[in-house]
């Protein structure tokens, strides 16, 4: 990744407003495009390829699921474990036989199959870890178990496709940095952060997740990561990086989809060796592919505009209409926003129930 450069402003000024509040234009022109369209419901067939175009309440592994084997290539092994009424103990060996019967295997990343904003992920390291992750999930919730990457290196990448076209368009590129802070051998983690341009401004994201840590003095020189899963809710860092979507990172992707049938709209997240080869299509690895309801993340960088972000979101939403309207055209049918409700509430149901981050 190239050096996070931390200096002027550490936040736009509305990069940590309430989502609702940013969305209210959002929900104003679904009105106005609903009216236009004929139909609440379009975007929900904008992806056949998954329920709901994977607005809200369909399991992350339902994408994964889609792929055929020549994408599947590209997507970091996983495995995903229904979670039951047996004991922690038993479900963790029966977990762990799984994933050695599929090549996967300790350190493991832990992440509820429904959710979003990168609520419940977790770095599992051991047995005792995955056991407890387990034991902390609601029976008839589920989980993703997905092969930790060799790369640290992670970006957001938006690719839309319109159903019949052979190639398709890379609308934004943002870089994900986790943010640290580095240890004097005097200072407390809350002194640390509190001295950190950014992280000073996001204690309240900080002092529940590390109250272990919290007061104790970390060692010179030694780095303490503040956060595992690259979500900018949890406090991670932006970086609109636009400039490094060219035509073979694109060519990349159309091949992908090409083996993902149905799926035209949404933000893949990845890992990768470094920026040069993620720009020419290779060395990265997929742990993520976020349907309808994904943002550009580019618009949390700090040196974005309200009026950019805004336009930005419009434009998604409006391209979720123009694909619902092309899938119409082929023969889908729009379910009704009563599905759409009974998702969102199995969903908000059980987030609520999923354990705290790293």
């Amino acid at each position: 990744m190239p050096p996070l450069d931390l200096s002027g402003r550490s936040t736009s000024f509305f990069e940590f407003w309430p989502l609702w509040l940013v969305y209210i234009p959002v929900v104003l022109q679904w009105a106005v495009l609903a009216v236009r369209y004929r139909s609440l419901s379009l975007p929900l067939i904008a992806n056949p390829a998954v329920p709901l175009s994977g607005m809200v309440g369909v399991a992350k592994s339902a994408v994964f699921d889609a792929a055929g084997a020549s994408a599947r290539q590209w997507i970091l092994p996983w495995h995903v474990h229904e979670v039951s009424n047996e004991t922690a103990e038993s479900q963790a060996a029966r977990v762990l036989e799984a994933l050695t019967a599929a090549g996967l295997e300790l350190p493991i990343v832990g992440k509820p199959n429904f959710g979003c904003r990168g609520v419940g992920v977790k770095l599992l390291r051991d047995k005792v870890a995955l056991r407890d992750y387990i034991a902390s999930f609601p029976s008839g919730g589920s989980i993703v178990f997905q092969r930790l990457s060799e790369w640290d290196a992670e970006a957001g990448i938006f690719y839309v496709r319109y159903p019949g076209d052979r190639a398709g368009v890379i609308t934004s590129l943002t870089l994900k940095y986790t943010p640290y802070v580095v240890g004097d051998g005097t200072s407390t983690l809350a002194e640390l952060v509190a001295k950190d341009p950014r992280a000073g401004q996001l204690r309240h994201l900080y002092s529940a997740r590390h109250a272990a840590n919290w007061d104790s003095v970390i060692p010179a020189g030694e780095p303490f990561r503040l956060i595992f899963a690259a979500s900018h809710s949890r406090g991670a860092v932006f970086r609109d990086a636009a400039h490094l979507i060219n035509t073979k990172l694109s060519q990349s992707f159309d091949k992908i989809f090409d083996d993902i049938p149905e799926f035209h709209y949404g933000r893949l997240d990845v890992k990768f060796r470094d920026v040069d080869s993620l720009s020419e299509g290779r060395d990265f690895a997929i742990i993520e592919i976020n349907g309808a309801s994904s943002e550009s993340i580019h618009i949390w960088d700090r040196n974005a505009g309200l009026g950019g972000a805004l336009k930005t979101l419009l434009q998604q939403y409006q391209t979720l209409f123009k694909l619902g309207q092309a899938n119409r055209a082929l023969g889908h049918r729009a379910p009704g926003l009563g599905a759409l409700i009974k998702a969102w509430r199995f969903e908000s149901s059980l987030v609520k129930q999923y354990p705290a981050n790293d």
